[in-house]
């Protein structure tokens, strides 16, 4: 099942209780908001394997940060997070060993609340993962061709690897918490200001769905923890606004550049280059309020391929925007708007050999893999065009569909080894949407 239709069905299951239970007068709301926490997780068989070699044990503890979207019809709640966990890296000889997981979390719940400015809502999340655990050397090689000449440094490991692409997604997962927030009000603006907490538990249903090279990573998945954040809210009190809403949509990308820098020095050395344009699944948070339009863009950009007979390389690139800008036509449930948007990218290049042993000879042997990243500034000017069509007979929310077309401009910071990549990561965008918008 392909990753579109995956969340298109999940997001169709979870709809269902919105009719069902939206009854009588009906109470919206709806946020967004970035959240980080603090977890832990004990990797006890990677663990074992140290200690019976007289090693100390991985730290268990990791961070996480993450986006998320909240709307509420009456005292139902469904939402959406979008999140990364990284753990702290542990130190051997010198490597380091780190591991990260990304996850996509559905979110239903209910609010033991009544709407007003404190929300406590008990909840339960369901989604999709990724893993990647590493053992690489603390100092890189900052320059690519001898990287290309020796690109054996550790090993990485992934599980459902989005730096193929995000639609490689996959495994389930779960979340079961609380959450408490409140509304602090904007003088002179319908939007409040939210802070919130989170308390829960997260974990992999499955054992041995996280296993890779003969060790079981289930616990990277898991752990109790806790999350504090903030954002923007629109409570009830300001729905009957015309145009003061938060929305969430699913964005496909289409980029037409070409890594041709990086691609000359892997020819040089003997390798594969990448072909064809990346890849680009992404989501959209956009908020409006009396034509002004604000939010947060998340894209993830992947290229895959074959390196040689044994290898294998992908190249990535993770976007995230903060937009602003105004919707300056509308007509009826038409319309055309512009937006400007500030934020972060990151780059990042692996050489992996496809065939490796199971631990703990892996471990013992550990060259195998490279892998080389760099981050900086992006700026992205756009156009958009957007149709929505109200949904159901009480009209709870529209779908919007939309199109959009710009700019993206990466500052000349970003390179891999030397060679520079502003201009893969710069030039133009199209994308199509689709999501929901109480």
């Amino acid at each position: 099942m392909t990753l579109f239709r995956r969340i298109l069905f999940s997001f169709l299951l979870l709809s269902i209780p919105i009719v069902i239970h939206a009854q009588g007068l009906i109470n919206k709301r709806s946020s967004f908001y970035g959240f980080t926490g603090v977890s832990g997780a004990n990797l006890r068989q990677f663990n074992e394997m140290l200690q019976d070699r007289g090693l100390s044990p991985l730290r268990n503890r990791y961070r996480s940060y993450g986006l998320g979207y909240q709307a509420r019809i009456n005292d139902f709640i469904l939402g959406f997070e979008l999140s990364q966990h990284q753990s702290k890296a542990s130190e051997l000889d010198d490597f380091e060993i780190r591991y990260r997981t990304s996850r996509a979390l559905f979110n239903v719940g209910y609010s033991l609340t009544e709407e007003g400015r404190f929300q406590l809502i008990h909840y339960m999340s369901l989604g999709m993962g990724y893993l990647n655990f590493e053992m690489l050397p603390a100092e890189t090689n900052e320059n690519l061709n001898l990287f290309l000449l020796d690109p054996k440094e550790g090993f990485v490991l992934r599980e459902n690897d989005i730096q193929k692409g995000t639609q490689y997604f996959g495994d389930f997962l779960t979340e079961i918490g609380f959450q408490l927030s409140y509304d602090f009000d904007l003088p002179g603006r319908k939007e409040a200001v939210q802070v919130l907490a989170k308390v829960g538990y997260s974990f992999s249903p499955f054992e041995g769905k996280w296993q890779m090279n003969g060790m079981a990573f289930d616990n990277t998945q898991a752990g109790a923890f806790v999350r504090v954040g903030a954002g923007i809210s629109l409570p009830e009190r300001n729905f009957f606004y015309r145009d003061a809403t938060v929305g969430i949509s699913l964005f496909r990308g289409i980029h037409f550049d070409e890594p041709d820098a990086l691609n000359k020095e892997l020819e040089k050395n003997g390798y594969l280059p990448l072909t064809g344009t990346p890849s680009n699944w992404g989501l959209r948070i956009l908020g409006e309020t009396d034509g002004w339009l604000y939010g947060v863009d998340v894209f993830n950009l992947a290229m895959d391929g074959p390196a040689s007979n044994f290898q294998n390389h992908t190249l990535n690139s993770l976007r995230v925007y903060a937009n602003g800008g105004m919707k300056f036509f509308q007509f009826k449930n038409f319309a055309i708007g512009a937006m400007g948007g500030l934020g972060y990218g990151n780059v990042r290049y692996t050489l992996s050999q496809n065939e490796k042993p199971d631990f703990p000879e892996l471990f013992e042997q550990r060259e195998f893999d490279g892998y080389l990243k760099n981050s900086g500034v992006m700026a992205k000017p756009e156009v958009l065009v957007e149709y929505g069509i109200p949904m159901t007979k009480r009209k709870f929310f529209d779908l919007v569909v939309s199109a959009s077309a710009g700019y993206e401009l990466a500052f000349p910071n970003y390179k891999l080894g030397e060679v520079p990549m502003a201009g893969f990561l710069s030039g133009p965008i199209v994308g199509l949407s689709i999501g929901i918008r109480p």
